[in-house]
């Protein structure tokens, strides 16, 4: 039996960092209606995709982390 082992959120934080930090990424912050949590309803890259890996367990965060990359290099 195969034992999968799930980075930190520590360790996506620190990804995420980078990928913000990369020039050739395009990481953007996004709309968010929740002006409780975030008065100017501007919600950070990072924290939007913290917040998604949290909602959805199921999803491998390598495996994300992978494909969002991908999908946010400048062409």
């Amino acid at each position: 039996m195969s034992v999968t082992y799930y980075p930190t959120p520590a360790d996506v934080r620190l990804k995420l960092e980078a990928m913000v930090a990369n020039p050739n990424m395009i990481t953007r912050d996004a709309y968010s209606p929740d002006t409780e949590t975030y008065p100017d309803n501007r919600i950070s890259f990072i924290d939007q995709h913290l917040r998604y890996l949290r909602m959805h367990k199921h999803v491998d965060p390598d495996q994300y982390m992978s494909n969002l990359s991908l999908m946010i290099k400048k062409r």
